[in-house]
This record gives C-alpha cells, structure tokens and sequence, in this order.
C-alpha cells in the first residue's frame, strides 16, 4: 500500500506542479483560485513529485523512507507557513494560508505513512 500511495502522491504532485504553470487553471499567482503559486513553488512540486515516483517505483522501503522525509519537510514548510503568513518562504516560495493547510495535512498523512502505517508487516507485504 505505502508504494502504491508514494507512486499516486508522485502523480499528484507531478500535476499540481504543472497546473501551477499553465495559464486560465493560475490566474495572478492563484492555482484554481485558492493555492498561492509561483515558478519556484511549482518546481518544488514537481521535485517532490519525481522523487516520490521514484521511491514508489523502487519499492517498499523508498517508498517510506520517502515519506518519513518529505513528511518532515512538509511539517517545517507549515510552521515556517504559519511563521510568515502570507508572504514567500525563504523569500522565494509564494505561500498563503491555504498552502499552509494542505502542507499540515500533507505533513500528518506522509508522517502516518512514514512512521504509523502497517508496523507489523514486513517489506513483501
């Protein structure tokens, strides 16, 4: 299950990074209307969508440790999110409260995959 998740996580992420260059889906640096975007914020995307591709493809261990990590990412991201507001990470990724959110929510589910999901199963399972 968590190599079949890392493989869609990697789809999506793939997307979303995409979307967030395609002009009438981003409309003045707002992806469909809610998530504040930029080039870097969808480089990121898409970044993180080829590693977790990548990780999925590789199997059951990549796939977690591919979550532990980028689940920790995601949890800095969102506090640093709610530290600066509205205004870019790093002075470089646009973010909003709305991406702060989605990186919370990102943060516990790839946490729960990386470190809670099937503890008592091994990696053929």
């Amino acid at each position: 299950m968590v190599k079949s998740l890392a493989i869609l996580f990697g789809i999506v992420f793939l997307a979303i990074g995409i979307l967030g260059f395609v002009q009438g889906i981003t409309k003045d640096d707002m992806l469909l209307g809610i998530f504040m975007v930029n080039p870097a914020h969808s480089v990121v995307h898409i970044a993180s969508g080829v590693v977790a591709l990548l990780c999925g493809i590789s199997g059951f261990s990549a796939s977690r440790t591919f979550f532990r990590i980028f689940g920790i990412i995601y949890a800095i991201v969102a506090v640093l999110g709610f530290y600066n507001g509205d205004q870019p990470l790093l002075g470089l990724i646009s973010n909003n409260t709305a991406d702060t959110w989605l990186h919370v929510v990102l943060a516990v589910v790839m946490l729960f995959l990386g470190f809670g999901a099937g503890r008592g199963t091994t990696a053929t399972a």
